[in-house]
């Protein structure tokens, strides 16, 4: 009898059990205790709940109720929110999830590949860095690095206190750009990072966008094909037979003392690469989507660098599919040109690397509220991951700092290029230098500038700077100049600066036709 009468009550447990799994209010992990929420500006606040369900949300002075639509989604928005002392979010429906420690302060979104991902402890001074990093107003929210074909609404991660244990693995640049930013306007920072190393601009773009831009097509034909192509069980096949292959090829160095061949890997599924046009945006950047942010600072462009000309339509069209898909307007977004790198020139001529660095510029005229931190003078020739991500974090808080928050006292950047006067041999340069004159390096000779006739061919410029916002240049091999560039190289080398120490940003006058114009796929 007592058997019977537990058999009999146990489908009612069982339904009473789903009843209340289904009817529990949901967040996404953006909505973690220590959370940051932007302030001055309107707060959305969503999650899952029961179809129809009533959900209220409490904040500070804040109430807000709304009801959980057929598909079980729910959002609200709180209005402006103000600093203040961290505060206790409460949602509630048929069930109740708290969240305390919340901050009000100011957020901001950190991607991009490697340079980015690149962490503290990977950087200079890591000992020290960690051992100051207990900043109580500081947060530290890290994506995973996952990979999706369609846009995803949650990633698994939580937000962090700043501590010398969380700060090793945190990305430098946006730990650095947020400290800077926290103790320049004392005020909570909350920082995202989401970040994965060797990836390129599209994979970060939205389908939408991409498929909507005819000068793409080629490059999403080929990974159609690439996907389209690929055989998981003879992919198995091949790696099997090269794992035997290697297997003997192994064992007879090893009886010959030498060292052994590179083990094979089996070919990755297409469909799931980082690198295939809007993977990351579907997994690592729509699930952040309507986080209230300020803005978003970005340093990639090395994966990209052979589709330099294509990265001046790829660039504005991924910055523009973000902003669609947070609903926020056209909030600030700052990129890190690419640092100086690879072998030094002797002589001046074409470069991959300077035509995607102006393609980051022209960035600027193509979006609006878009800046690029120039970092030409910290990269290193044989490392690809200069390790000063001090001063990158510094030069795009300057950005923030003047252009967000009004900071008038701060040097936004380095010297810009304006326009050219041509007279005789001389051509006669003129800079924007936000208010700083221009400077050699530490009193230098001035390097770096390169002119060329209309035969196009380039010789390196003897350049002196006539007034402070001007420099003119002469070379004795081109008797009529019709054009110059400065610092067009991979690992430029130019001593051009402000007073600030901020270095000129790379240029060229000409619009000839650059090296990457007719690359459109990887």
């Amino acid at each position: 009898m007592q058997l019977a009468r537990c058999l009999l009550w146990l489908p009612l447990a069982l339904v009473s059990l789903a009843t209340t799994t289904l009817a529990d209010v949901k967040l996404p992990s953006l909505f973690t205790n220590h959370m940051v929420l932007q302030r001055d500006q309107p707060v959305p606040v969503w999650g899952w709940a029961d179809p129809n369900e009533q959900v209220t949300v409490k904040f500070r002075d804040q109430t807000k109720t709304t009801t959980a639509g057929v598909d079980g989604k729910w959002s609200v928005k709180l209005d402006n929110l103000s600093l203040g002392e961290p505060g206790t979010l409460t949602v509630t429906g048929k069930t109740e999830e708290t969240r305390t420690d919340v901050l009000v302060g100011e957020v901001w979104v950190c991607s991009g590949q490697s340079n980015m991902q690149w962490s503290v402890a990977a950087s200079l001074d890591p000992d020290l860095e960690a051992a100051s990093a207990s900043f109580a107003n500081i947060r530290l929210f890290q994506t995973p690095m996952v990979t999706a074909d369609t846009p995803q609404q949650d990633v698994d991660a939580e937000w962090k206190l700043c501590t010398p244990e969380t700060v090793p693995g945190f990305s430098a640049v946006a730990f650095f750009f947020g400290r800077q930013l926290h103790q320049t306007l004392n005020v909570p920072v909350g920082v995202i990072q989401t970040a994965w190393g060797g990836t390129p601009a599209e994979a970060w773009a939205s389908e939408e966008a991409l498929a909507r831009t005819e000068s793409l097509k080629p490059l999403l034909d080929k990974w159609d094909a690439n996907v389209a192509g690929y055989n998981p069980d003879k992919a198995e096949m091949d790696y099997q037979a090269a794992l035997t292959d290697w297997e003997q090829k192994a064992a007879q160095a090893k009886a010959e003392n030498k060292p052994a061949p590179n083990k094979p890997q089996k070919a990755a599924d297409p469909a799931k690469s980082s690198h295939r046009p809007s993977n990351l945006f579907n997994a690592m950047v729509a699930p952040l989507a309507g986080y209230a942010i300020r803005g978003g600072i970005w340093y990639q462009g090395e994966s990209n660098a052979s589709r330099a000309y294509q990265y001046r339509t790829l660039m504005p069209l991924m910055i523009q599919s973000w902003r669609d898909a947070w609903k926020q307007g056209e909030f600030s977004f700052y990129m890190v040109q690419l640092a100086n790198f690879k072998a030094i020139t002797d002589q001046p001529g074409d470069s991959d690397w300077a035509e995607l660095r102006e393609a980051q510029m022209l960035t600027i005229d193509a979006i609006p509220n878009v800046g690029v931190a120039c970092i030409t003078d910290i990269g290193a020739a044989k490392d690809i991951h200069p390790k000063d991500k001090q001063n990158v974090g510094k030069r795009l808080a300057r950005l923030a700092l003047v252009s967000d928050y009004g900071m008038s006292n701060i040097t936004r950047q380095g010297p810009t290029y304006k326009s050219i006067d041509i007279q005789g041999n001389k051509i006669t340069v003129h800079f924007e230098t936000y208010g700083h004159p221009l400077v050699s390096y530490y009193g230098e000779p001035l390097t770096g500038f390169a002119i060329a006739g209309a035969d196009k061919k380039w010789a390196w410029g003897t350049a002196t700077i006539t007034g402070p916002d001007t420099v003119e240049v002469t070379a004795p091999e081109v008797s009529a100049p019709m054009a110059v560039r400065y610092n067009w190289s991979d690992n430029p080398q130019g001593t051009l600066f402000s007073n600030a120490y901020l270095p000129a940003y790379p240029f060229r006058s000409d619009d000839w036709e650059g090296i990457t114009a007719k690359t459109v796929t990887p």
